[in-house]
C-alpha cells in the first residue's frame, strides 16, 4: 500500500473504533455514549436532542448555519418470538439484504443489560440432513438465531432474561487491507461519521474556521426513514452518507458520488453545482449518478418541512446494506469535498 497521510488514517481508525460498538436503530444509546467521549475529548460544544440525535456545533466566520448530516444507527434485527425449541424468531430492523446474514454472528443485548451470543441460520442449516437446504428462502421467516447457550426449550431462553423486543446486533467484521480497501458492515453510515470526525480535527489542528456556522447533525433513525425529520435551523443541509455502486451507475470504491436525485426527488441544483465545480478544481475523482432506490436525511428533513437546500454526497459503497466495501482513495475524495465545501 502506497503511503497514506495520518489525517486519512485517523478517519480509518476512527471508523473502525464506532463500528466496533452496536447500534441499530433504536438501541443506538452506546454509540451516543461513544460520540460524547470523543466530543469532550476535542472539547466540542454538543446536545443530545429529544430523537435521541447528535449535534456538534462549530462556529463559522458567519451566522449562516450549515448543517452536515451522516447517521450513526445500522441495520440490525430484534427478537419477535422464541420457539419451542429455545431458537428466536427475528425481525429485521431497516432494509438489509437478509441473504447475507445467513451464518453471521450476532449478540443479543437483553433489557437488563446482558449480552448473549449467537448465529443467525436457515430453518435448514444443514446440507447433509436437509434437502433444502440450498434453495430455502433467506427471510424472516424461513430463519432463527441459533443461541450459544444450553437451551432447549422456550422457559430455557426465558430464564436468561430474553424476551421479545430485544435488540440484537451483528458483527460487523472490519478489515483494513493492505490494498487499501475498507470492508465491514455498516460503513452506510458509519465511514461517514468518521469522515465528518476528520473533519473537525482538520479544523482544529490547523486553526480553521469554517465559512458558515457548522451544525454536525449525526441522526439514529435514517435505517428506518425518519433519521433528520427534527433538526436544528440550518439553511442548508449536506447529507455525507454513501455512494452507490452498480449496475450503469459513474460512481466506484475510488470515488466520491455526488447525488443528483434519489427516490424522494432531484436534490438542490445550486448546492449541486457548486459541489461539481469544486471536485472539479480540487482535481477529486467523482461521479454524477443518480439512485433510483435510496433516500436520504436530506429527504427526511424536507419531507418534514424543514425549510433548507439540501445535497448528499458520499464514498462509492459495494454491495450496500450486505457486506459492504469502499476504498481509501473514495474515502479521500470525500474528505477532501467536504473540506473543501465548508472552507468555500
Amino acid at each position: 500500500m502506497q503511503k497514506i497521510n495520518k489525517e486519512y488514517l485517523n478517519i480509518i481508525e476512527f471508523t473502525k473504533k464506532i463500528l466496533e460498538v452496536p447500534s441499530p436503530s433504536g438501541f443506538t444509546h452506546k454509540a451516543i455514549e461513544f460520540l460524547k467521549k470523543e466530543s469532550e475529548k476535542r472539547n466540542l460544544n454538543y446536545e443530545v436532542l429529544n430523537s435521541g440525535a447528535f449535534v456538534i456545533t462549530i462556529k463559522g466566520e458567519s451566522e449562516e448555519k450549515l448543517g452536515l448530516a451522516a447517521h450513526v444507527d445500522t441495520l440490525g434485527a430484534i427478537v419477535s418470538s422464541i420457539n419451542s425449541n429455545g431458537t428466536l424468531r427475528f425481525d429485521r430492523i431497516g432494509g438489509p439484504v437478509l441473504a447475507t446474514y445467513d451464518g453471521e454472528y450476532c449478540l443479543v443485548h437483553t433489557r437488563d443489560g446482558k449480552v448473549y451470543q449467537g448465529t443467525f441460520l436457515s430453518d435448514s442449516p444443514a446440507v447433509h440432513v436437509y434437502p433444502d437446504s440450498s434453495t430455502l428462502p433467506r427471510d424472516t421467516s424461513h430463519m432463527h438465531i441459533r443461541l450459544d447457550e444450553m437451551v432447549h426449550n422456550k422457559q430455557e431462553v426465558l430464564d436468561l432474561g430474553i424476551y421479545n423486543g430485544d435488540y440484537i446486533s451483528l458483527d460487523p467484521k472490519t478489515v483494513f487491507t493492505e490494498s487499501g480497501y475498507l470492508k465491514s458492515r455498516f460503513l452506510d453510515d458509519k465511514l461517514s461519521v468518521g469522515i465528518l470526525f476528520g473533519l473537525i480535527d482538520y479544523l482544529k489542528e490547523n486553526n480553521l474556521t469554517p465559512k458558515k456556522t457548522l451544525k454536525i447533525i449525526l441522526s439514529v433513525y435514517e435505517e428506518i426513514g425518519f433519521g433528520a425529520s427534527n433538526i436544528p435551523e440550518v439553511s442548508e443541509l449536506l447529507a455525507v452518507d454513501m455512494g452507490c455502486v452498480g449496475l450503469t451507475l459513474d460512481g466506484s470504491e475510488e470515488k466520491v458520488s455526488i447525488c443528483a436525485k434519489d427516490s424522494g426527488g432531484p436534490y438542490n441544483y445550486e448546492m449541486n453545482t457548486k459541489l461539481i465545480n469544486l471536485a472539479k478544481e480540487k482535481k477529486l475523482d467523482f461521479a454524477v449518478d443518480v439512485f433510483p432506490y435510496y433516500s436520504s436525511d436530506v429527504t427526511t428533513a424536507l419531507k418534514a418541512g424543514n425549510n433548507i437546500r439540501g445535497a448528499l454526497i458520499g464514498s462509492g459503497v459495494a454491495a450496500s446494506h450486505g457486506m459492504e466495501r469502499t476504498h481509501i482513495k473514495g474515502i479521500i475524495n470525500t474528505f477532501e469535498l467536504v473540506k473543501a465545501y465548508v472552507l468555500n
